[in-house]
Order: structure tokens, then sequence, then C-alpha cells
């Protein structure tokens, strides 16, 4: 194959946010690609004119889900492989993921899930977890946006924002995990299906959120064996298998590690924090689009 052209699903503003994915590109062109960046809300592009599609940095996309996952479909259609697949997209858009990776063996935080919020159930989810304090997420969101954490008694004020925030959307309410705070929360990192590098995430003072963009430091860590066994685990439950992927897990009351979240739609990769990982992931990419290409023209010769 020769004159690969890959497009990166971008923002058209990327506003505050911290990224490092163009680490990656420099990679990609020394294996042979050129690298386009494109905003995902750019219906009238021409997909057919890449190779694949990286879904890169949308992570507005929750403001238009239905446009994002438009564009991801027409990606679908036409000849450029989209990256991660289209249906591990599907399934872990909302956080109900989640529920079947429990059904499947993996050690979640505790979770109830509702459709929309129509009363007072605090008191219920409080003590439903025996703890004094929750946290209440919409299961479509991203970088924490509509988070709450909720300490007992909840003031009339929050309740009423709570009720405003999801009469109408679904949400999932959590038990507050202390090591969140304590200890941080860590994020491995697999690329090609192989372990690539880790972090720790540390929420600044008397904050519980841990992107940087909400002030928290970031830390390279190596991660300890029985984290590492649960990630490798909690990647095997997935299928397709993705080409990258973050997991983040953060240690519960028992000492087990419990996954937060699984992101392989559109995850920070965090590629500065490893001097290999861009190259690591640019290899992963470009062996995917070239095997799936080379099954591709083989099941057309068949």
């Amino acid at each position: 194959m020769s004159g690969l052209r890959c497009a990166f699903l971008v923002m058209a503003d990327e506003g505050d946010f911290v990224t490092d994915y163009k680490l990656g590109i420099a990679p990609l062109e020394s294996l042979g690609w050129t690298v386009e960046l494109v905003s995902w809300r750019e219906t009238a592009t021409d997909w057919n004119r890449f190779q694949a599609v990286y879904i890169c940095t949308p992570w507005d996309y929750p403001d238009d889900t239905a446009t994002f996952m438009a564009t991801l479909e027409a990606i679908d259609r036409s000849a450029a492989l989209l990256v991660n697949d289209l249906s591990l997209v599907r399934w872990t858009l909302a956080k109900t993921y989640l529920r079947d990776l429990q059904e499947r063996g993996a050690n979640i935080v505790p979770s109830l899930w509702h459709h929309h919020l129509v009363g007072n159930e605090l008191d219920a989810w409080f003590a439903h977890f025996a703890t004094d304090r929750i946290i209440v997420k919409p299961i479509v969101s991203t970088n924490a946006t509509d988070t709450f954490l909720l300490q007992k008694p909840v003031s009339p004020e929050t309740l009423a924002t709570l009720l405003r925030t999801f009469a109408s959307r679904d949400f999932v309410v959590q038990p507050f995990i202390e090591n969140i705070q304590s200890e941080g929360e860590f994020s491995l990192f697999f690329l090609g299906g192989e372990y690539s590098h880790a972090i720790l995430k540390v929420p600044k003072a008397r904050d519980f959120r841990v992107q940087e963009e909400h002030g928290a430091e970031i830390r390279s860590v190596q991660p300890e064996d029985a984290l590492l066994r649960a990630a490798r685990a909690d990647l095997a439950r997935v299928e397709p298998q993705p080409v990258y992927g973050r997991w983040d897990y953060v240690r519960g009351p028992d000492g087990r590690f419990l996954i937060m979240e699984m992101e392989i739609i559109e995850p920070s990769l965090y590629l500065r924090m490893d001097s290999e990982a861009p190259a690591r992931f640019a290899r992963a990419f470009d062996r995917h689009v070239r095997d799936n290409t080379a099954s591709a023209r083989k099941e057309t010769r068949e």
C-alpha cells in the first residue's frame, strides 16, 4: 500500500482541553501515512479520500450525540476504515456497557442505573450504598460534565439542580470511592492489544475530578501486578478487540481494583507520558489498517 491517508477526527475548537494526539502524527508519517485533521462536525467531508479515520478528540460530542453517530456511520459506509470499530463505539457510548462487563466478570464500581429523576430519591441511594457520599453522573458525558459529588444531607438547592439536570436524562449513581482523593485514579493504556504505559491522576485538594482541565496532577507509574492483571482480564472481555484504549481504575475499600471507565471511543492516550507510546500507537494503527485492508482484498477475490 502506498499513498496512505488518514483523518484524525477533532473538535473545531479545542478550547482549554489538554491534548497531545499530535505526537502520534510523525510516527505515522514515518510509516507512510499522510494525516489530516478533520472536524467531526464537517458532515460534507468525502471520507472515501481516506484509507482510515481515527476517532481522535471529538470531546464535545455529548452536545450533539446524534450528529456524532451519523458522522461515524457515514465513515463506516465509506471506503475508509473507522478506528476503533463502530460496534465498539455504539456499545461504549453510554456507561451502561459497565453492566455488561460486570456480567462478564469484571469488578466495577457498584452502580444504580436510572432513566430519569422525578423526585427525591437521594436518601434511598445513600441507604443502598451505606455511605454519606455518592456520585451522580450522566451515562453519556465527557470530562466530568454534570457529575455531582453529593454529601448527606443534600440541600434543597442541589436537589433542584439535580431534578433539572436529570429530568429526562439517563444517569448512574455510585458510592464515592474515597481512594479517588487519597490515592487517585489509575489509567492503563493498551495499543494493538498490548500493554503500553500507565499513569496516576490525582485530583487537586478538596476536588474529586481527575482531569487536567480541573487541576489534577498526572504522574507516570508502573502498575502493580494485581492492577495489570485486572486490566488485561478486562481487555479480554471486549469483542471486537480495540486498536487503542484506556482502562481507568480506582482501588476499592477492600483493596480490589474497580474499573471506573473503559475509554475506547476517543480517549486521551497521554502519549507524552511515555517516550515510546507515540511509536507504539502508530505501529498498532498501521498494522490494524493494513491487516484489515488485506483481509478485505482477500474476501473480494474469493
